[in-house]
C-alpha cells in the first residue's frame, strides 16, 4: 500500500525533470516528462515507502545517510534540486498547510535557548573536531558567508572580503572595544586586531572554538588586544564602542530575540554602532526543516526579516543600514563542498562513512536553500544614535566587480 501511495504522489510530484526509481521489490517506476535524462535513486527498505510518503523532509536525509536509499552516480545535488524545483511549483495541500503551522507554533519551544540548552546545542555542531573544520574552510577558519566581489574571487579573497566590508561598516578607529558575539575560532576579531587597531571581547559558547581562539592569539601575539572568553553573550557586563556578530543570530531563537537586542543596547556606547550579520529568509516567516534541526542546527532557526524588526526596534537601536547578500553564500557553501569531496578520505579517518553522508547532504541542500529556496544573508547595522554614522554610504570603500556582479550582484 505505503509503495502505491508514494508512487501516486511522486506521479504528481514531479512536473519538471524525470524521476526514476527503484523500489525494494525490484520494480522500476519513472516521474516526470524528461524521458532521457532521469534522476535515479534505489529505494533498500521495505519500510522506506512508508517513512518517506509520511515524513519526507525528515526521512529522505536520513535514509541518504543510513544507505537505505542511495542515487545513481551519488548524485545527490541533482537529486534535491530535482526535488526542490518541484516543491516550489506545488500548491500547499491542506495537509502540508496544517503541518507548516504545527511547525510555526512549535518553534517556540523548540528555540527555547537559556543558558544550559544553548550550551548544549552549540557543542552539537561546533565542537567537532577543529582537524575536520580545516579540511574545507579557508585558512582564517571562516565559517560564515563569504564577500565575492568578483567572479575570479577565492574564497580565501571572499572571506577577507566579508571581514573588509564588515570592518568598513563598524567604522573603527584605533583603540575601539570590540564585542564579537560569537566569535567563532577568532578569525575575525584577530583580522580588527591586526588590520585595524581594535581591542577585541570575543565570546563563545564553544570550547573547540575558544581554545583555538586563545592559541591563535598567543601565536599571533595579539593576546593584550584579543580576549577570547567561553561565556554566553547574556553574561557579558562591560560596554563597548563596537558589536558585532557573525552567524550567531540564528542560534538566539525568536523568544530570545527582545532579550538579545536588549542586550545589544546595554551594551553599546551611546555613540557606537553594531552589525548583525546572519542567515534568513526573503520569503517570509517558516521553521526550520526537520532534519536541519535533527542532525545539524538544534535550536537553530534562520529568521524573516520582519521577525527581526519588530524586537530591534522595541530595543530604542536605530536600524541604520540593511543589506541583503543574496548568492554568496551559495558560491561559499559550493566552496566548502568542493573542498569536502577533496578531502573525504581525511575525514573518513576522523569520522565514519555515516558522518560523511550526513555532511554531504547538509553542504547540498544548504546549498541549493540559497540558489532555489528564498534564503538570503541579511548584514543589519543597529546604532543608538541617528548621526552615528554618516548619511550616506559613501564612507563604505567601493568595489570595483565585475559586469555580472555590478549589474546583478550575488
Amino acid at each position: 500500500m505505503w509503495t502505491y501511495l508514494l508512487s501516486k504522489f511522486l506521479s504528481g510530484f514531479i512536473k519538471n525533470g524525470a524521476l526514476r526509481v527503484v523500489f525494494p521489490d525490484g520494480k522500476e517506476q519513472q516521474y516526470g516528462p524528461d524521458c532521457k535524462n532521469p534522476i535515479s535513486i534505489k529505494i533498500h527498505s521495505r519500510s522506506l515507502p512508508r517513512k518517506l510518503f509520511l515524513n519526507p523532509e525528515l526521512i529522505l536525509g536520513e535514509a541518504y545517510m543510513d544507505g537505505s536509499l542511495t542515487v545513481a552516480n551519488d548524485d545527490l545535488y541533482g537529486l534535491l534540486e530535482l526535488l526542490i524545483n518541484n516543491q516550489a511549483l506545488q500548491r500547499p495541500s491542506w495537509f502540508s498547510r496544517k503541518v507548516t503551522l504545527y511547525r510555526q507554533f512549535h518553534r517556540y519551544f523548540a528555540q527555547h535557548n537559556p543558558l544550559t540548552i544553548a550550551r548544549n546545542n552549540v557543542a552539537h555542531h561546533y565542537d567537532l573536531s577543529k582537524d575536520f573544520y580545516r579540511l574545507f574552510l579557508d585558512d582564517d577558519m571562516q565559517y560564515s558567508c563569504a564577500y565575492f566581489v568578483g567572479p575570479d574571487d577565492s574564497l580565501e579573497t571572499a572571506q577577507k572580503n566579508k571581514k573588509n566590508h564588515i570592518a568598513a561598516k563598524l567604522m573603527l578607529e584605533p583603540g575601539h572595544h570590540v564585542l564579537d558575539i560569537g566569535c567563532g575560532w577568532g578569525g575575525l576579531g584577530l583580522h580588527l586586531v591586526k588590520e585595524h587597531g581594535a581591542h577585541v571581547t570575543g565570546v563563545t559558547l564553544s570550547c573547540e572554538q575558544h581554545n583555538v581562539a586563545l592559541e591563535r592569539a598567543e601565536k599571533l601575539q595579539t593576546s593584550a588586544r584579543a580576549e577570547f572568553r567561553l561565556q554566553d553573550y547574556r553574561e557579558v557586563t562591560e560596554t563597548f564602542d563596537r558589536i558585532v556578530s557573525v552567524g550567531m543570530f540564528e542560534h538566539v531563537g525568536i523568544p530570545h530575540y527582545s532579550e538579545f537586542f536588549s542586550k545589544l543596547h546595554g551594551s553599546l556606547a551611546d555613540d557606537g554602532i553594531a552589525l548583525l550579520h546572519f542567515i534568513g529568509r526573503a520569503d517570509g516567516p517558516s521553521a526550520t526543516n526537520p532534519w536541519i534541526a535533527k542532525y545539524i542546527f538544534p535550536g537553530g532557526y534562520s529568521p524573516a526579516l520582519s521577525e527581526v524588526m519588530a524586537a530591534a526596534e522595541r530595543s530604542g537601536l536605530y536600524v541604520t543600514d540593511v543589506e541583503v547578500l543574496r548568492l554568496h553564500y551559495a558560491e561559499t557553501l559550493k566552496a566548502w563542498r568542493d573542498r569536502f569531496e577533496q578531502k573525504i578520505d581525511e575525514v573518513r579517518k576522523i569520522y565514519d562513512e555515516r558522518f560523511c553522508r550526513m555532511w554531504r547532504f547538509y553542504l547540498v541542500v544548504s546549498e541549493l536553500a540559497f540558489r532555489q529556496n528564498g534564503h538570503v544573508v541579511f548584514q543589519v547595522q543597529l546604532a543608538k544614535k541617528q548621526d552615528a554614522v554618516p548619511l550616506t554610504r559613501d564612507y563604505l570603500v567601493p568595489s570595483q566587480p565585475q559586469d555580472r556582479y555590478s549589474r546583478r550582484a550575488a
